[in-house]
């Protein structure tokens, strides 16, 4: 690896997104950013991988500069960077600014920003999924594209001062991933340190000719919860949330012997 800092960078929104060319404005400072990000929003599809072609092209961001556009989804973006762009891991992982939040278990498992950070924590590459809380943003476009590069310059400077520590010192102990939502008008003085809200989507879905389809997602309609957790930082108090994630799931293997000694025999396993 040289000297200077690699910073993959890659979204869910589409490689033209303004959140995705802010942060790249900010990153570049700290070393040398590789993009790699969908051609189009692929929003909502979690740490999915493509098991049909995925065409992978160099192309040019709307400063002129040089990526790389996918038609997979983000986790695809990481991996084919990992092992055929770049064919080493990056010294960090920034997936965003994803427009709209991207708060609890349904959002960290659901979200496209969120899955390619899940993916290079599984490979040992510190990450950081980065979202703007907009408090109500449509899948049809025109709120995306409202949102301006200078509406996101907070942001992008928080998180880069973020990024900085990680690249200096590595990841807080025992974290593979940070997941960081910042609210509209945010204030950089009033941070809070979160835990991940369990409370499941409610009924996000609108009827339409036809069938069903998720229309909008509204601040509100996130599920109140407790102080501590991201939900009601970004939610209630307005401020930025920041949660720590490791991907490293429980198994209680005693609890599960206990069941199979009653189900099959007392000697299993």
């Amino acid at each position: 690896m040289s000297a200077e800092p690699v910073i993959l960078l890659i979204n869910d929104d589409g490689i033209q997104s303004s959140g995705l060319i802010a942060m790249k404005k900010k990153l570049e400072k700290l070393g040398r950013v590789v993009v790699v990000a969908p051609e189009k929003e692929r929003s909502g599809i979690g740490k999915a991988l493509s098991t049909t072609l995925i065409q992978t092209v160099e192309t040019k961001l709307r400063d002129d500069s040089k990526a790389y556009a996918t038609n997979g989804t983000p986790a695809d973006g990481f991996l084919l960077a990992l092992n055929k762009i770049l064919g080493e891991p990056p010294n960090l992982l920034v997936a965003g600014i994803n427009l709209g939040p991207n708060l609890g278990i349904d959002d960290l498992l659901n979200s496209g920003t969120l899955g390619a950070a899940l993916e290079a924590a599984i490979h040992g590459v510190p990450a950081m999924a980065v979202s703007y809380c907009v408090k109500r943003i449509s899948d049809r476009g025109e709120d995306k594209s409202r949102i301006s590069e200078k509406e996101l310059e907070l942001t992008a400077g928080f998180v880069t001062r973020v990024a900085e520590y990680i690249l200096k010192n590595g990841m807080p102990s025992g974290v593979d991933l940070l997941s960081i939502n910042v609210p509209e008008k945010a204030d950089t003085e009033r941070v809070r340190a979160t835990s991940l809200s369990y409370i499941g989507y409610s009924d996000i879905y609108a009827r339409e000719e036809g069938g069903y389809r998720i229309a909008a997602w509204i601040l509100a309609e996130y599920p109140d919860d407790k102080a501590g957790t991201d939900v009601h930082a970004v939610k209630n108090e307005e401020c930025i949330s920041i949660t720590p994630i490791r991907i490293r799931l429980q198994h209680n293997k005693r609890a599960l012997k206990n069941m199979l000694k009653e189900v099959f025999c007392k000697h299993a396993l």
